[in-house]
């Protein structure tokens, strides 16, 4: 199964490395919106001093922590798949003796993950020596401790995203149905606004959903801003919400591909 992998990351680390416009958007796309609301909220911060306790430098390290969390933990399955389940081509990949959304799709998302963070890097660094960020409150430790926290990140996502990818199995509106769950990704995951500044029914919404765990449990952890009992919770609820996300989309995809179709594909 390794050797599996291995040649599929083989084939789509090539294939990204074909499409680098693609690329170059998908980046710019990920870039413009946490700067606009970085640039916002330090300007905010600046004019009143702080805002419910947070200085201009809270929302700098948050907000710089936040586009390296989002590259690693989001995905783009949608884009990989929806097309092929709607127009038939996906009969091809259900004739190979492994799982195309476990394995081909998983990699792809892989590939472009290392891609798109080898360009972001450099434009991180540039607006690290721009903002000037103070990241003494960061620890080996606290960094440690976050990468089981985006890995759990990245596969709950993929799998919550493949589930919804999977509804176009029943339906050619995908896309809608994909939008209005990325639009509750923004507003329960802590990237539109740090979660502390929102209403108290969406902080305590944001505990019981998945969401929260894309971005704003790993941020929180690298910044060093978690009491341990919090911290073991976060991890308790990571196991929990992939377990459920495993479950429902092999439901999904089981119950899917019964009623797949690809006549004249």
């Amino acid at each position: 199964m390794l050797k599996i992998y291995l040649r599929l990351w083989q084939v789509n680390w090539s294939e990204q490395w074909q499409y680098r416009a693609n690329l170059l958007m998908y980046l710019l796309y990920w870039l413009v919106s946490p700067i606009v609301y970085l640039i916002v909220w330090i300007t905010i911060a600046n004019s009143q001093g702080s805002v419910n306790g947070l200085t201009a430098n809270d929302f700098v390290t948050y907000y710089l922590v936040l586009l390296i969390v989002d590259q690693l933990t989001s995905d783009i399955t949608i884009h990989i798949l929806a097309y092929k389940i709607q127009d038939g081509t996906l009969s091809g990949d259900l004739l190979k003796p492994i799982h195309p959304i476990l394995t081909n799709t998983l990699v792809n998302n892989l590939a472009f993950k290392a891609l798109t963070l080898m360009a972001l890097i450099p434009i991180w660094i540039l607006l690290s020596l721009f903002f000037r960020p103070d990241f003494s409150a960061v620890s080996w430790s606290s960094l440690l401790l976050a990468v089981p926290a985006v890995i759990f990140g990245f596969l709950i996502s993929f799998l919550l995203n493949a589930t919804i990818t999977c509804l176009a199995f029943w339906t050619t509106r995908v896309y809608s149905i994909s939008e209005f769950y990325y639009a509750l990704v923004v507003l329960f995951s802590g990237q539109f606004v740090r979660l502390e500044l929102m209403p108290p029914l969406i902080q305590q919404l944001s505990q019981y959903l998945p969401f929260q765990l894309f971005l704003y449990f790993p941020i929180k952890l690298i910044l060093g801003e978690l009491p341990p009992q919090l911290i073991m919770r976060s991890f308790i609820m990571d196991v929990i919400w992939l377990i459920v996300a495993f479950l429902l989309f092999n439901w999904v995809w089981r119950e899917g591909v019964k009623r797949f179709s690809a006549v004249g594909a």
